[in-house]
């Protein structure tokens, strides 16, 4: 495997990273509130940045994601490219990539997916079927996860009922739902009843209320597995910038802030601190990398997209708490820029999933692999010629 960035690729790094740097400032962050910074959104698009994804991969929004993770940047970047630009590159048809990415590249379109788990939309007569989220989650403000909700076909191509919470939803324009088939559907938020809804992050969220609502299929089945694979390493990458930002201010703050006349970096326990939350940034950033890499290679990477996930919830809420606690009493500060890291990494955490139900997940996923090589052994072996001894096969 080769993690080395394209020339491409590092160029729309380096111009992501000027980008947020200059206008994802505190002051800007502050203003902005739960909002979405508008002008911050517009100069991404006039760069060409979200457009650039269908280019540099899967490994190149990771790259770019991790940019404004630094910054906790508040637009819908993440967002838009995987659930809108890669969902419709990937599995929309000419008629629908012609008509769709183009408003995607320029930021006319906002794009985010509803993602609970697969058959959000069930087709039923009658009242519609509760669905319990899974895959990917959101909570409200205090860690609370929303549970319920569930949407309905209650005649071809329209959808009726409810989800509670959908992140980025008040800045979207398109809405991506998963089927009880694994096949997706584009609903417009124009056609549909948004209310805000506010979670630990501001994330700018709301509730999808749909009565009737006309959607668009977008793939057949098996597109909820590629674009939710795509989101959770897509997130995971997020989470190493939030990491990575929240740890470069508590070691900037460490080297400067005094106590009994040497700098607190100095303090064997802080470094030890510093250096766990490090390693954990890094495992997180190196396992995100890899399963983009092997997604854009074609290969299966259904056991690395868990494993960064896992590293992104378990790993992630490590560094956010370290983060904060390095700043001792500083970090108690609500309205300090290393808080807003600690809030992006507890909604990361808990909108990947939760590190135990991912590494359920995971071992399933083993599991059932195991049992596959075992009866292919089986098989094999059951070719041998009878009279064929132990050491011939």
């Amino acid at each position: 495997m080769d993690f080395t960035p394209t020339e491409e690729q590092t160029a729309a790094q380096e111009l992501a990273a000027r980008i947020f740097g200059d206008l994802s400032t505190h002051d800007r962050l502050t203003a902005a509130g739960t909002g979405t910074d508008a002008e911050l959104w517009k100069a991404l698009c006039a760069a060409g940045l979200p457009g650039a994804v269908e280019d540099i991969g899967l490994l190149g929004l990771v790259l770019l994601l991790e940019e404004q993770g630094r910054t906790t940047a508040q637009v819908p970047f993440a967002a838009t490219c995987v659930y809108g630009l890669l969902a419709v590159a990937a599995h929309g048809t000419d008629e629908q990539r012609a008509r769709l990415l183009p408003g995607l590249r320029d930021g006319t379109s906002v794009a985010t997916g509803a993602f609970p788990e697969r058959g959000a939309i069930r087709a039923a007569a009658g009242e519609g079927v509760p669905v319990t989220p899974g895959g990917l989650r959101t909570t409200v403000r205090g860690g609370r996860t929303v549970d319920g909700g569930g949407i309905r076909t209650t005649a071809p191509g329209q959808l009726t009922g409810s989800l509670p919470l959908v992140p980025w939803l008040r800045d979207a324009t398109l809405v991506l739902l998963p089927d009880a088939d694994g096949a997706l559907w584009l609903v417009r938020t124009a056609d549909a009843e948004v209310t805000a809804v506010e979670t630990t992050a501001p994330w700018a969220a709301g509730r999808l209320v749909l009565s009737g609502t006309p959607g668009e299929r977008l793939g057949g089945p098996g597109a909820y597995e590629s674009v939710l694979a795509m989101a959770r390493t897509a997130f995971a990458g997020l989470q190493a910038g939030v990491c990575a930002g929240s740890l470069a201010r508590a070691v900037a703050y460490t080297s400067t802030r005094e106590q009994f006349g040497r700098p607190l970096s100095t303090n064997q326990g802080v470094l030890l601190r510093a250096a766990d939350a490090y390693m954990d940034t890094e495992s997180i950033r190196v396992t995100a990398y890899e399963a983009a890499w092997r997604q854009d290679e074609g290969m299966d990477a259904a056991a690395e997209v868990l494993t960064a996930a896992w590293w992104a919830c378990e790993a992630g809420k490590r560094v956010v708490h370290a983060g904060q606690h390095l700043h001792g009493g500083t970090g108690a500060d609500l309205d300090h820029p290393v808080h807003r890291h600690f809030l992006w990494g507890r909604q990361l955490d808990a909108y990947l999933g939760c590190g135990p139900e991912l590494l359920a997940e995971l071992g399933r996923l083993l599991a059932r692999g195991a049992r596959a090589r075992k009866g292919d052994r089986s098989r094999k072996s059951d070719r041998m010629p009878k009279g064929a001894s132990r050491e011939s096969r």
